[in-house]
């Protein structure tokens, strides 16, 4: 029997046992924004929540963007620069953000708002950047 109960649905209440101390401080982009929506609007579509687990630098994806169009495959330049501007946000390099994200914008006609407000994004993404390595070594020492 006990293999059945590996399937059956979880009740509304079980969700909420399984929450941790951590988690009722989630960390999340939104309230970090709450003083400043049109930021949140322009992190929202452009920055990367775990920029770490992407194994390149933003050089390195402007790089490659150069290459596809240099073979002229358009679409996936556009895709380099779009990553290339998301990681110059984790970087915090706010010229970068502007030049990447220009590219961007000029091979897929997408007007994007944080070409508009790129030091204040920058800004409010470091928050969220050092606050997320806070929270996260806070629960290193806990689980530890």
């Amino acid at each position: 029997m006990k293999f059945f109960g590996l399937f059956r649905r979880k009740r509304k209440e079980d969700f909420s046992e399984e929450k941790t101390s951590s988690s009722s401080e989630e960390l999340d982009l939104k309230k970090i924004c709450s003083d400043d929506p049109e930021v949140y609007e322009a992190l929202f579509d452009t920055m990367f929540l775990s920029p770490e687990s992407i194994e390149m630098t933003s050089d390195r994806a402007a790089e490659e963007a150069e290459e596809h169009m240099r073979k002229g495959d358009t679409l996936s330049a556009a895709v380099n620069y779009r990553i290339a501007g998301g990681l110059a946000i984790y970087e915090g390099d706010v010229e970068k953000v502007k030049k990447y994200f220009s590219k961007y914008s000029e091979l897929t006609g997408r007007k994007l708002k944080i070409l508009e407000i790129p030091e204040r994004a920058v800004k409010k993404a470091r928050e969220y950047y050092e606050a997320r390595a806070h929270y996260g070594r806070r629960d290193e020492t806990v689980a530890g």
